[in-house]
């Protein structure tokens, strides 16, 4: 009889979570193991599929660079990185749009229809919801990376009125109709930013924010954008997180109620940030 009351307590820990977030949009970024791993995978869609069946909207924006890699190495193209960033020419491009808005989106729209979640997966092509210009580097030239010019909800918005879950593929236009890649966390965070979202929840191999990169213990539950920054100018956060949480910040700033960095390597992680009260990984909030 305890594992059933246990199990009861659980949902009333839930329920003035699920109350309040009923009819809100909150937009996933999925991408690191929680995609790779066939296991995480599946746990991740069934969260989406909770949170679709209690009367939230889910968006996912969805990354993909181990199914590029893959692709890239079957065709003998060699890549090359500029701090972490893809160098793209034409033909990389012909590569990872294939891979991105084919193999991986319909994947994932896949997995939700085996749940009985009605979803469209399109590209930031689609609808013009993304346009695009060249991203500047000053390290040298990305090629076709893109960075977020404008965001036009209006095809997601017709999804969404329509009981659909938008699954979005970081591939743009630019004004003159070449296509670039965009960072799939830039992307999450323009569409959050644009919709007014009340979450943007970041899917990574990692707990959250740590003060320590090499113990896990030392993970931040909460931090307000004044607190970001200083942590950026002691170090503490430091490398690929760095512009993560400026994409965070901007969302923030933009409207967004609060966005959770977590670690998608625990199953369900994204029910157990958002409907109990202590959460697993980092929450960031305007103040």
């Amino acid at each position: 009889m305890d594992k059933y009351i246990e199990k009861a307590n659980v949902l009333i820990e839930a329920l003035p979570y699920i109350k309040e977030f009923n009819g809100k949009i909150v937009v996933i970024k999925y991408g690191g193991s929680a995609m790779t791993n066939p296991q995480m995978r599946e746990k991740v869609i069934e969260d989406i599929v909770l949170m679709k069946f209690v009367g939230m909207k889910p968006v996912i924006v969805h990354g993909g660079g181990p199914a590029i890699n893959t692709m890239l190495t079957r065709i003998g193209k060699k890549t090359d990185f500029i701090n972490g960033m893809r160098v793209t020419d034409r033909e990389t491009m012909e590569t990872v749009e294939m891979v991105l808005s084919g193999s991986v989106n319909k994947s994932i729209v896949d997995l939700l229809s085996a749940h009985n979640i009605k979803s469209v997966g399109i590209s930031g092509k689609d609808g013009k919801l993304f346009t695009a210009e060249k991203l500047i580097s000053a390290d040298g030239d990305l090629g076709f990376v893109g960075n977020l010019k404008n965001i036009d909800t209006g095809i997601i918005d017709v999804l969404l009125n329509n009981g659909y879950t938008p699954v979005i593929a970081p591939i743009s236009s630019d004004e003159n109709g070449n296509t670039f890649n965009i960072n799939a966390d830039m992307a999450a965070s323009g569409v959050a930013s644009a919709l007014k979202a009340q979450k943007l929840i970041y899917l990574t191999d990692i707990p959250g924010i740590l003060r320590d990169i090499n113990d896990e213990t030392t993970l931040i539950q909460k931090a307000d954008l004044k607190e970001i920054n200083k942590m950026k100018n002691k170090g503490i956060i430091k490398g690929g997180m760095v512009p993560k949480v400026d994409y965070a910040a901007a969302a923030v700033n933009s409207g967004v109620e609060s966005v959770h960095i977590l670690d998608g390597r625990i199953e369900h992680s994204i029910l157990l940030e958002i409907f109990t009260k202590k959460g697993i990984g980092t929450i960031i909030q305007k103040g």
